[in-house]
């Protein structure tokens, strides 16, 4: 009990620090490449050809925002063993000509929502901006990260004196409430300055930018017994990082592991580089082929595949119990979350929910069921867009949390050792299927 006490603390620790320098779906791409790189994997490029050998570890990235990792078995592989998450979180994003002047007093900074954001949270803390900017060099243009590392930006609220009945209930609009203070009258045309400042560039060589903001509050665990994480990205950073743990930590198998990052779920991953592209079938054909093996091969390799798209879930939520379902009621630090949706918003069947009952089981980890109130719409994952693109037998589940969609969010600080071990066992397995229904296990 001692070891599993301290194997929770050390996880969440390590998680606490990926979270924090990664403010950007661009940030922890870089991050995840650099912990592949020191567990000795060796980078992939899209454009160019592919010389895989076996027992060696790879990982490509695509837009700087999406990445997949795998292994290649020593021996004939029998598929894919595929965890998928989502880089991206709800954020409010730096519009081109940024700078607005008030009055002749203020900058603010004018911005667009991305995905759908609890928009309250946003206001009267310390932000800052973060992401890419795009720079011309003498051989064409060069993607820079930026990180502008201090407490810069605060979205103010309006006294409630002057909104006295705002606890009533109050419907942002964005273009008006939701733009960010960034100095006084002596900061106009200061913020491409602060921004090439960061990129250590000129101002003159910035040719574009995909900038967020971001919350400056670090996260922490909390709680009596410290059983609760807070921080900003747990959706879907949490499930990402547990993902890469079990990849890193799994045993070499009879499949290919796949550790798989798509950007762009919250607003629809209708982008190259999202659920919804060619990415995640590019690279497992490009696996197939580099092996020597044929197409037929690659469709019976699919058939012996299973995906576990893993998106946080849900929990109960203690003010208002009542949002959740009566009887499949997931709470935090329980166990991963299984969901299940009639209409197919998750695609989590009978026979992927058992395959992955199965792994919990073996990797001696607890699950819990998810299903909307009947009478509530829920969300939507990756995993059914990207089932589009490449159709395996896949299971939808997450880690209980509160919050979802705020900048500052809380899950269970015992849930993400339970998913990374249940990666482990995932990707050191195989899920051998006829490809109608029949399964077995190769542990």
């Amino acid at each position: 009990m001692t070891r599993r006490k301290e194997m929770f603390e050390e996880i969440n620790q390590d998680l606490l620090g990926f979270l924090d320098s990664s403010p950007t779906s661009f940030h922890a791409v870089e991050n995840m490449k650099h912990m592949l790189e020191r567990a000795g994997c060796q980078r992939l490029m899209e454009g160019r050809h592919w010389e895989l050998k076996k027992g060696v570890g790879y990982y490509v990235t695509r837009n700087d925002s999406s990445l997949i990792a795998f292994r290649v078995p020593e021996k004939n592989f029998l598929g894919f063993q595929i965890m998928a998450g989502h880089s991206d979180s709800p954020a409010l994003k730096i519009k081109a000509n940024a700078e607005l002047l008030v009055e002749k007093k203020y900058v603010r900074l004018n911005v667009e929502k991305y995905g759908g954001m609890l928009c309250a949270p946003w206001l009267d803390r310390p932000l800052s901006v973060a992401g890419r900017v795009v720079v011309r060099t003498l051989d064409g243009v060069e993607s820079r990260l930026v990180n502008v590392d201090r407490d810069l930006l605060i979205i103010p609220n309006l006294a409630i004196h002057m909104n006295r009945k705002v606890n009533e209930g109050y419907e942002f609009n964005a273009q008006r409430d939701l733009l960010p203070l960034f100095g006084g009258e002596e900061a106009a045309d200061g913020f491409m300055k602060v921004v090439a400042e960061a990129a250590k560039v000129g101002t003159e060589e910035i040719l574009d930018m995909d900038l967020f903001l971001y919350n400056r509050m670090k996260g922490t665990l909390l709680g009596m017994n410290r059983e609760f994480i807070a921080a900003p990205r747990l959706d879907d950073l949490q499930c990402v990082f547990a993902s890469l743990k079990g990849f890193l930590e799994a045993a070499p198998g009879r499949s290919v592991p796949v550790h798989c990052v798509l950007d762009n779920e919250e607003v629809g991953s209708s982008t190259k580089q999202g659920a919804d592209s060619t990415f995640l079938k590019d690279v497992l054909q490009r696996i197939n082929s580099a092996m020597g093996r044929g197409q037929e091969e690659y469709l019976t390799a699919l058939a012996s595949s299973f995906m576990v798209s893993a998106d946080n879930a849900h929990s109960v939520h203690p003010n208002q119990p009542d949002k959740a379902d009566p009887v499949n009621r997931p709470f935090m630090n329980e166990g991963i979350v299984i969901k299940y949706s009639a209409n197919q918003k998750y695609t989590t069947d009978a026979v992927s929910g058992a395959v992955f009952k199965a792994i919990c089981e073996k990797a001696e980890v607890p699950y819990q069921v998810f299903f909307n109130r009947s009478d509530m719409v829920g969300g939507s994952t990756l995993g059914n867009i990207s089932n589009s693109q490449v159709a395996l037998n896949t299971v939808d589940i997450g880690l209980p949390q509160l919050a979802m969609h705020s900048c500052y969010e809380t899950a269970g600080a015992k849930d993400t050792l339970y998913l990374a071990e249940a990666a482990r066992v995932l990707y050191s397995s195989s899920v051998c299927g006829d490809g109608d229904g029949a399964y077995r296990m190769v542990w």
